[in-house]
């Protein structure tokens, strides 16, 4: 009996544990810095771009190994069985066991800086790559910030309309009040129901736009949506202090310092290594090599052979040979490689261009935005202030009876609209000051 409710507590203390381990993994909260390192750590483009720059470091070996010379060993054993003809019409039952072996290197002595261009190519393919690698950390850092704020922007629209809410329900309580003194319609009381049920319905919207904005970040996190949540940061009156003055600085900084140029600019450096290898074609290639081998052979028609090593030993030679290869007509081959190279080297100064224009243009176009941004927020302040003082004359009026239900409704929506333009306006210039600090190179997790 005894050891039965030792298994109970047992049993009991476990579930107790899985249920607390359960519900702290449930009460954790996101900050927006362990959002972005784990996207970093995480996201399947960002590895991938990691396995490119081993692959690029796999190839920097090969390139230098190519400087080396190629050494290789052969081993070749033969044997021949059957009649001969040794002399004409005496044929002879013959077998012949050959054997032969060698040790070879090569090295190419000159092949048109070819080898050369190819290592420092590989090298730059290096360095291009891990600056997209950058590039692409910058973006996904921008995205996860940009969802973190859309999260916080969806809670507080919650906020507001479950506070909505419970008004038209505290207002519906009066209505009736009034209604059973006599003071006003029973008809003022469906109006109220109505307001309250499209306030639930508010909040039902509310709700969804949250989950649904949790949802994104969990997906972008790659991590399990249920029990997700970030932990809220205070996002309180922000001032014309976020605001820049001049986007020259903010394109100065980022046509120095931006990724995309500097992977452009690396583009057009390997552009002009591919012109280089290709006209490596038009050289000669010049190789040297050496062997050393050896032959042994035994046949059933002479007994007084040598044994194997010995006559591996006197049979050894050294060979030494120089190959120069003279390219005279490849089949346009050569120049059309050239060409080519030439037209990729085109492309890689225009692509630098395009991405200066595109560079400019988004910043120019994120500066006006937040601009834009700034004074929409202000007005939203002013018109917030003026739609409360309206509101609060509004009330004052119907409770004296000089205001119906209806004009009423009117006077808390357009209060209702004024606080939602506040938030929306809030999170925009937040966010917009954000993408101009991107370009700048500050931290956008502060």
């Amino acid at each position: 009996m005894m050891m039965k409710i030792n298994k109970i507590k047992i049993l009991a203390l476990g579930l107790l544990l899985s249920v607390s381990t359960y519900s702290f993994s449930q009460e954790k909260l996101w900050t927006l810095q362990e959002c972005v390192t784990h996207a970093l750590e995480n996201n399947i483009s960002v590895i991938q771009a990691q396995n490119t720059l081993l692959l690029n470091e796999q190839d920097i070996k090969a390139a230098k190994g190519q400087f080396l010379p190629s050494a290789s060993a052969n081993l070749n054993h033969s044997l021949s069985i059957g009649n001969r003809e040794l002399f004409p019409g005496q044929f002879v039952d013959r077998t012949d066991n050959s054997t032969s072996a060698s040790i070879s290197a090569n090295q190419t002595v000159f092949n048109g800086f070819r080898l050369t261009n190819l290592y420092k190519q590989s090298q730059l393919n290096l360095e291009t790559n891990a600056l997209e690698l950058e590039r692409i950390k910058d973006d996904i850092s921008l995205n996860v910030v940009n969802s973190y704020l859309n999260i916080l922007f969806n809670k507080e629209n919650l906020e507001t309309a479950k506070v909505q809410y419970e008004f038209s329900k505290k207002q519906l309580n009066q209505v009736q009040e009034l209604v059973d003194a006599g003071v006003q319609p029973e008809a003022n009381i469906y109006d109220a129901q109505a307001t309250l049920s499209r306030d639930l319905q508010s909040v039902t919207v509310a709700e969804n736009n949250y989950e649904l904005s949790l949802l994104t970040l969990s997906q972008l996190l790659q991590v399990p949506f249920q029990g997700f949540d970030v932990k809220v940061i205070e996002i309180d009156n922000p001032s014309a202090e976020l605001m820049y003055n001049d986007v020259t600085p903010i394109l100065n900084y980022a046509f120095e310092n931006r990724n995309e140029i500097k992977v452009a600019e690396k583009n057009i450096e390997n552009s002009k290594i591919g012109t280089e290898i290709s006209k490596s074609g038009f050289y000669p290639t010049v190789s040297a090599g050496y062997t050393l081998g050896s032959n042994v052979f035994f046949t059933n028609l002479i007994t007084t052979e040598e044994s194997f090593f010995n006559q591996l030993n006197q049979q050894k030679g050294h060979r030494f040979n120089v190959n120069v290869s003279i390219p005279i007509f490849s089949r346009f081959q050569n120049k059309t490689a050239v060409a080519r190279a030439k037209i990729q080297e085109e492309n890689a100064l225009l692509g630098l261009e395009q991405s200066k224009l595109a560079l400019e243009s988004n910043i120019q176009r994120a500066f006006t935005d937040a601009k834009s941004a700034f004074r929409a927020y202000e007005a939203a302040k002013v018109s917030l202030e003026s739609q409360k003082l309206a509101f609060g004359n509004a009330e004052e009026r119907y409770n004296i009876g000089m205001m119906n239900a209806f004009d009423l409704e009117q006077s808390r929506l357009r209060l209702v609209n004024a606080e939602a333009s506040l938030i929306n306006a809030k999170y925009d210039f937040v966010f917009k000051t954000k993408v101009l600090d991107f370009y700048l190179g500050k931290p956008i997790t502060q």
